[in-house]
């Protein structure tokens, strides 16, 4: 399958960004006497080599529970990303890509790899939902060569968690840690299949938690630099007692391959997933109905608040909860449920766990005063990605835009019966000329209903596309080139 990259920067999709290091001048010692010292850390370092850790105890009572998958699914020829429907992840299909083998014709099966481990002793698995999508077979490999075919419980994109259960008893599994517990700078260890190389073992540091990525989720990714790579996808993340503490999902790259990047859905989020998955075959998650984005100095400053916090609201969706509410662009959310709001991955992700019908209590800064509102939680329905505050944002990472469907109120208002808002653009759509505010309302001529729709659209158009975009009161189509 299709390994998931985030190709750009953190914050645009689509966007390639080098940071590049200050001036390089000489500064005097700040410490004038350290060369005096300097043969008492040469004499501790074969100290700091014995404080390494050892993984190889953790990875003889863990690694039997770390699962391959192979998966098969049939596309289109013409809609495959190579010849012959080979993902991404296959080891030959560099080969094939560069040496244009002639494509076939009609539809083909197409081959993927990934990872996964087994959570319970009676076979249940925790996978990413892109190693699974469209999947017509999966197979399951455990690391005594024994293989078995696995059914797909439940899938959801909007975490990248799927559920797979596999006929079998007195399993290996793994022990599921506290991801609240993690601390930047701790030692953390990958198992998975990067190129089909089954129960490959790589090790890092956790660099950051909380991650905010421009895919459209609320996921707050915890960002390791552990070597991942294409097949490690749904993998585990161990601290050093063995606990998992995370699924490997995504990287930063300019290459496809690892660059020092690596992104992990908290386990405490994908246990969460996992249960209502298993119990109800589905997700339900919790919708306010804002469009939100970061407070930064400057609107920090002209806001009156007395440092960078909290989320701001851009947008409300006049026919949801937050409006309901009170809730009015310009206000700056600072707390929910007595928790503070540093950024708005934090808003959005409680936002999305809250139970549907239950009251949040929002503590909102407006004109230089704080002030409590209670909002009574929505449910986000199946047609929506849950994004920035819940508003249902979708991002379409080849097209390179964030969308969301339209409420009855904004069709009304823009005199349309379909189409979808665009909350961002970036990448193709944005050199095409897409902008912020735009409504899509045909790809290639076809109309466009929903998220789903236009993802399906833009994964099997080819190189360039036509959309028919609504601006105030124009119509025009825009020719976006997809590469």
């Amino acid at each position: 399958m299709k390994r998931k990259w985030v190709v750009g920067s953190l914050f645009t999709a689509g966007i390639v960004t080098a940071i590049a290091a200050g001036g390089v001048g000489y500064y005097a010692p700040v410490f004038p006497h350290a060369r005096a010292s300097a043969p008492a850390v040469l004499n501790a370092a074969p100290d700091a080599l014995q404080a390494l850790p050892d993984f190889s105890r953790l990875v003889k009572h863990y690694g039997p529970a770390v699962v391959n998958i192979s998966v098969t699914h049939t596309v289109k020829a013409g809609a495959a990303p190579d010849p012959w429907g080979r993902g991404e992840d296959d080891p030959f299909y560099e080969f094939f890509r560069r040496f244009q083998i002639p494509m076939p014709q009609g539809e083909v099966p197409r081959q993927g790899l990934g990872s996964g481990f087994i959570v319970s002793d009676d076979g249940y698995i925790l996978t990413n939902a892109h190693v699974v999508r469209d999947a017509t077979q999966v197979t399951v490999r455990l690391t005594d060569k024994r293989e078995f075919q696995a059914k797909v419980v439940g899938s959801d994109p909007q975490t990248d968690v799927a559920v797979l259960k596999i006929e079998a008893a007195n399993l290996p599994a793994v022990k599921i840690g506290d991801s609240n517990d993690v601390k930047v700078g701790e030692w953390v260890v990958a198992i998975g299949s990067p190129y089909g190389f089954e129960n490959s073992v790589t090790a890092g540091i956790v660099s950051a938690k909380g991650r905010a990525l421009p895919d459209g989720t609320y996921v707050p990714f915890i960002q390791t630099d552990v070597a991942v790579n294409p097949g490690n996808s749904g993998g585990p993340l161990f601290n050093l007692k063995g606990e998992v503490i995370g699924i490997n999902s995504q990287i930063y790259s300019r290459t496809g391959g690892y660059q020092g990047l690596s992104f992990a859905i908290p386990m405490d989020l994908a246990s969460k997933v996992r249960d209502q998955l298993v119990r109800h075959g589905k997700v339900t998650r919790g919708r306010i109905g804002v469009t939100i984005q970061e407070v930064n100095q400057s609107l920090a400053k002209s806001f009156g608040l007395q440092k960078p916090e909290g989320a701001l609201v851009s947008s409300v969706d006049p026919d949801g909860p937050a409006a309901k509410a009170g809730i009015q662009p310009g206000d700056v959310i600072l707390k929910i449920d007595g928790k503070p709001v540093g950024r708005t991955i934090d808003l959005s992700s409680r936002v999305a766990e809250i139970s549907p019908g239950t009251s949040a209590q929002l503590e909102v800064w407006r004109k230089g005063a704080s002030r409590h509102i209670a909002v009574t939680v929505g449910e986000m329905p199946a047609s929506k990605l849950a994004a920035a505050g819940g508003g249902g944002q979708a991002t379409h990472g080849r097209l390179g835009v964030a969308v969301r469907p339209l409420s009855d109120g904004e069709r009304r208002e823009a005199g349309v019966k379909g189409g979808l808002l665009v909350e961002q653009a970036s990448g193709a759509a944005a050199k095409a000329g897409i902008q912020r505010g735009d409504i899509i309302l045909a790809f290639n001529s076809t109309p466009v209903e929903s998220t789903e729709e236009l993802r399906a659209m833009v994964e099997q158009t080819g190189k360039v596309a036509a959309l028919l975009v609504q601006r105030k009161d124009a119509k025009i189509f825009i020719p976006v080139n997809l590469g």
